[in-house]
């Protein structure tokens, strides 16, 4: 019963090792798409059909 143990508990460790390996690769490319903050703080020209008088 120690052999049926010891493969889930290889099991388990592939699968934990998987997770990290997605995670990591998740995280490289959200660092990969992220935007400045400079970027993301510019002015936006105002659209013309804001400038219309009320």
């Amino acid at each position: 019963m120690s052999e049926n143990s010891s493969s889930e508990n290889r099991g388990e460790q592939i699968q934990a090792a998987e997770r990290e390996a997605a995670k990591q690769r998740i995280l490289a490319q959200a660092e990969a798409e992220r935007i400045p903050v400079a970027e993301t703080t510019r002015a936006v020209p105002d659209r013309p059909w804001r400038r219309r008088e009320r």
